[in-house]
Protein backbone atom coordinates (compact mmCIF):
# COMPACT_ATOMS: atom_id res chain seq x y z
CA UNK A 1 0.00 0.00 0.00
CA UNK A 2 2.83 2.24 0.75
CA UNK A 3 4.66 1.81 -2.25
CA UNK A 4 2.07 2.26 -4.40
CA UNK A 5 0.17 5.31 -2.55
CA UNK A 6 2.89 6.89 -0.53
CA UNK A 7 2.87 7.31 3.25
CA UNK A 8 0.60 9.91 3.19
CA UNK A 9 -2.30 8.58 1.51
CA UNK A 10 -2.22 5.32 3.39
CA UNK A 11 -5.10 5.11 5.74
CA UNK A 12 -6.15 2.50 7.88
CA UNK A 13 -9.74 1.98 5.67
CA UNK A 14 -7.57 1.43 2.71
CA UNK A 15 -4.61 -0.82 4.50
CA UNK A 16 -8.15 -2.77 5.41
CA UNK A 17 -9.66 -2.71 2.34
CA UNK A 18 -6.74 -4.41 0.29
CA UNK A 19 -6.21 -7.00 3.27
CA UNK A 20 -9.79 -7.76 3.01
CA UNK A 21 -10.57 -7.17 6.62
CA UNK A 22 -12.96 -4.92 8.66
CA UNK A 23 -11.92 -1.61 9.52
CA UNK A 24 -11.88 -2.64 13.36
CA UNK A 25 -9.37 -5.04 12.42
CA UNK A 26 -6.66 -2.98 11.43
CA UNK A 27 -7.67 -0.24 14.83
CA UNK A 28 -7.63 -2.75 16.88
CA UNK A 29 -3.99 -3.40 16.16
CA UNK A 30 -2.63 -0.36 14.99
CA UNK A 31 -5.16 1.92 16.82
CA UNK A 32 -3.44 5.41 15.02
CA UNK A 33 -2.23 5.70 11.61
CA UNK A 34 1.03 6.63 12.78
CA UNK A 35 1.42 3.01 14.38
CA UNK A 36 0.36 1.47 11.47
CA UNK A 37 2.48 2.89 9.16
CA UNK A 38 5.96 2.95 12.07
CA UNK A 39 4.45 -1.29 11.99
CA UNK A 40 5.34 -1.27 8.07
CA UNK A 41 8.36 0.76 8.01
CA UNK A 42 9.67 -1.20 10.77
CA UNK A 43 8.96 -4.46 8.61
CA UNK A 44 10.85 -2.79 5.87
CA UNK A 45 13.87 -1.88 7.85
CA UNK A 46 13.64 -5.64 9.01
CA UNK A 47 13.82 -7.15 5.54
CA UNK A 48 16.21 -4.22 4.61
CA UNK A 49 18.52 -5.28 7.71
CA UNK A 50 17.75 -8.63 6.16
CA UNK A 51 19.25 -7.76 2.47
CA UNK A 52 22.68 -6.43 4.04
CA UNK A 53 23.43 -9.04 5.80
CA UNK A 54 23.21 -10.90 2.57
CA UNK A 55 24.87 -8.39 0.62
CA UNK A 56 27.78 -8.46 3.72
CA UNK A 57 28.22 -12.59 2.53
CA UNK A 58 27.62 -12.24 -1.28
CA UNK A 59 30.56 -9.25 -1.22
CA UNK A 60 32.52 -11.33 1.25
CA UNK A 61 32.65 -14.13 -1.75
CA UNK A 62 32.54 -11.92 -4.89
CA UNK A 63 35.70 -11.89 -6.80
CA UNK A 64 35.62 -7.99 -7.61
CA UNK A 65 33.78 -5.78 -4.60
CA UNK A 66 32.35 -3.12 -7.09
CA UNK A 67 31.72 -5.49 -9.67
CA UNK A 68 29.45 -7.39 -6.99
CA UNK A 69 28.01 -4.65 -5.09
CA UNK A 70 26.37 -3.39 -9.07
CA UNK A 71 25.47 -6.40 -8.98
CA UNK A 72 23.72 -6.37 -5.64
CA UNK A 73 22.03 -2.64 -6.33
CA UNK A 74 20.65 -3.97 -9.74
CA UNK A 75 19.41 -6.90 -8.37
CA UNK A 76 17.78 -4.63 -5.51
CA UNK A 77 16.46 -2.08 -7.61
CA UNK A 78 14.74 -5.01 -9.46
CA UNK A 79 12.16 -5.23 -6.39
CA UNK A 80 10.76 -1.64 -7.60
CA UNK A 81 8.14 -1.45 -5.07
CA UNK A 82 10.27 -2.66 -2.08
CA UNK A 83 12.43 -0.13 -2.81
CA UNK A 84 9.99 2.80 -2.99
CA UNK A 85 8.75 1.68 0.72
CA UNK A 86 12.39 1.71 1.57
CA UNK A 87 12.95 5.19 0.04
CA UNK A 88 9.24 6.14 1.93
CA UNK A 89 10.88 5.04 5.20
CA UNK A 90 13.71 7.88 4.77
CA UNK A 91 11.61 10.46 3.80
CA UNK A 92 8.69 9.71 6.64
CA UNK A 93 11.88 9.64 9.26
CA UNK A 94 13.09 13.32 8.33
CA UNK A 95 9.43 14.37 8.98
CA UNK A 96 8.60 11.78 12.30
CA UNK A 97 11.45 12.13 14.77
CA UNK A 98 9.97 8.77 15.95
CA UNK A 99 10.84 7.31 12.93
CA UNK A 100 14.34 9.01 13.04
CA UNK A 101 16.29 5.62 14.13
CA UNK A 102 14.89 3.67 11.39
CA UNK A 103 15.84 6.09 9.16
CA UNK A 104 19.19 6.39 10.78
CA UNK A 105 19.47 2.33 10.45
CA UNK A 106 18.91 2.17 7.11
CA UNK A 107 21.04 4.96 5.79
CA UNK A 108 24.57 3.61 8.22
CA UNK A 109 23.40 0.28 7.25
CA UNK A 110 25.28 0.60 4.25
CA UNK A 111 27.69 2.62 5.19
CA UNK A 112 28.35 -0.14 7.83
CA UNK A 113 28.77 -3.31 5.19
CA UNK A 114 31.64 -1.21 3.37
CA UNK A 115 33.70 0.33 5.40
CA UNK A 116 35.81 -2.83 6.25
CA UNK A 117 36.40 -2.98 2.79
CA UNK A 118 36.94 0.67 1.50
CA UNK A 119 37.60 3.20 4.30
CA UNK A 120 35.45 4.90 6.65
CA UNK A 121 35.01 8.18 4.14
CA UNK A 122 35.08 6.01 1.29
CA UNK A 123 32.11 3.96 2.60
CA UNK A 124 30.46 7.07 3.69
CA UNK A 125 30.44 8.67 -0.04
CA UNK A 126 29.92 5.26 -1.83
CA UNK A 127 27.23 4.42 -0.14
CA UNK A 128 25.41 8.27 -0.78
CA UNK A 129 26.51 7.61 -4.26
CA UNK A 130 24.37 4.41 -4.22
CA UNK A 131 21.52 6.05 -2.30
CA UNK A 132 21.62 8.83 -5.11
CA UNK A 133 21.80 6.60 -7.82
CA UNK A 134 18.50 4.06 -6.68
CA UNK A 135 16.62 7.37 -6.05
CA UNK A 136 17.40 8.50 -9.19
CA UNK A 137 16.37 5.30 -10.74
CA UNK A 138 13.14 5.58 -9.03
CA UNK A 139 12.20 8.75 -9.61
CA UNK A 140 13.29 8.47 -13.45
CA UNK A 141 12.10 5.00 -14.26
CA UNK A 142 15.52 4.45 -16.14
CA UNK A 143 17.68 1.56 -15.65
CA UNK A 144 20.71 1.10 -14.15
CA UNK A 145 23.92 2.44 -15.95
CA UNK A 146 26.18 -0.07 -14.33
CA UNK A 147 29.60 0.77 -15.70
CA UNK A 148 29.35 4.58 -14.94
CA UNK A 149 28.57 3.58 -11.42
CA UNK A 150 31.63 0.92 -11.52
CA UNK A 151 33.29 3.98 -12.60
CA UNK A 152 32.17 6.17 -9.71
CA UNK A 153 32.49 4.15 -7.32
CA UNK A 154 36.06 2.78 -8.45
CA UNK A 155 36.99 6.58 -7.77
CA UNK A 156 35.64 6.84 -4.52
CA UNK A 157 37.30 3.54 -3.22
CA UNK A 158 40.83 4.57 -4.45
CA UNK A 159 40.94 8.48 -3.39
Amino acid sequence: MIAEVGIGRTTHRAVAARAGLPLGATTYYFPTLDALIAAALRKAAEDQEADLRRWADRLESAPDLVDGLVALVDEYMSDRRRAQIEFELCVAAARDAALQPLGRDWLQGLHALLAPHVGDQPAHDISALLDGTMLHMLTTNRPLNAPALKAAIRRLAIR
